[in-house]
């Protein structure tokens, strides 16, 4: 006798997806749309006012030659001719290039190194977390004022009267073009480390203790649990505070202008530092045609940079 074998049961076929009705402006008004849009027009307003309206005149403005005090004539690409073919603005490129490179040497890792160490602290980890936030909390202008009497070039200079007890120095910390720049990075990287050194803090706090006991049961050191639980969830943090620095170090202008100048031998000049020599070098006003046409190239660079570092670290920051 044959045995039959059961029958297969019917495949069930999904019903078509009921087709997508388009939105008509009198259902987007009658469900909220007209509200919430009457609710948004003051910040609309205010962020065009004073965020898009300046940078639309800027870009206007780049295409033209005028100080702010005589006639206005439209010159084209001219400013753009005139930035590109200024020798210093080369200079400033290098020096900027330069000032970001040793800024992520040594200024990218100790905020993470001192986060790490405070999160490790089990007794004031508090009391250590105000007082690496302490130097944000001095006014920019202060804090530079205050390192450039410890940059004193005399003998009783406070760092030259550090050096003095173990036999060096005196150092022309400022004056020698070539100790002046990494001068700079030490005091920008004292006053902008507090804030990240707190990002990392909060991230940190998010990662749960069982994994670090599970490190601890397999045998895992402190470095071994930093490199296998404490990065690993710092990924997207890292990557986000690491093309910040980048931005906010290309446009680092404060340190140069209050310290140096720009000196010595133009050895501080900045993209910013230029910028400010071309809108405000002369008694009358300068040429603020070439300086929007320098801030908009810098800002193409800058949004083209982190479109591209956003593209390519999209995959990695997602794993």
């Amino acid at each position: 006798m044959a045995v039959q074998s059961p029958a297969r049961p019917a495949a069930v076929v999904a019903p078509p997806p009921a087709p997508r009705r388009r939105r008509s402006p009198v259902t987007w008004a009658r469900r909220g749309g007209l509200t919430n849009l009457l609710f948004l027009l003051p910040l609309l307003v205010v962020f065009g006012v004073f965020s898009w309206a300046p940078i639309a005149q800027s870009v206007v403005m780049s295409f033209q030659r005028t100080n702010l005090v005589g006639p206005v004539h439209f010159v084209g690409l001219d400013n753009f001719a005139q930035v590109l073919g200024d020798p210093l603005l080369w200079t400033a490129v290098g020096n900027t290039l330069w000032f970001a490179a040793l800024a992520l040497v040594f200024g990218y890792p100790i905020p993470l190194v001192a986060a790490v160490l405070i999160s490790e602290v089990r007794a004031r980890r508090g009391l250590f977390s105000a007082l690496a936030y302490l130097p944000v909390v001095v006014p920019p202008v202060v804090a530079v004022l205050l390192w450039k009497f410890f940059y004193d070039a005399s003998p009783s200079g406070v760092f030259n009267t550090v050096l003095g007890w173990v036999g060096l120095g005196p150092w022309q910390w400022l004056q020698d073009p070539g100790s002046a720049m990494p001068a700079l990075v030490l005091e920008a990287t004292w006053a902008a480390a507090g804030g990240t050194v707190i990002i990392y803090l909060a991230a940190l706090a998010g990662v749960s203790a069982e994994q670090y006991e599970a490190a601890e049961i397999d045998g895992a050191g402190i470095w071994r649990k930093i490199w296998h639980v404490t990065l690993p969830r710092l990924r997207g943090v890292l990557l986000v505070t690491f093309i910040l620095q980048i931005i906010g170090t290309a446009q680092v202008f404060l340190e140069p202008f209050l310290f140096t100048g720009g000196g010595p031998a133009n050895s501080t000049m900045t993209v910013l530092l230029l910028i400010y020599d071309y809108a405000f070098g002369s008694s009358l006003g300068g040429d603020y045609g070439a300086a929007t046409a320098l801030s908009i190239m810098l800002a193409a660079v800058l949004a083209v940079l982190s479109a591209l570092y956003l593209r390519v670290t999209k995959s990695w920051s997602a794993t």
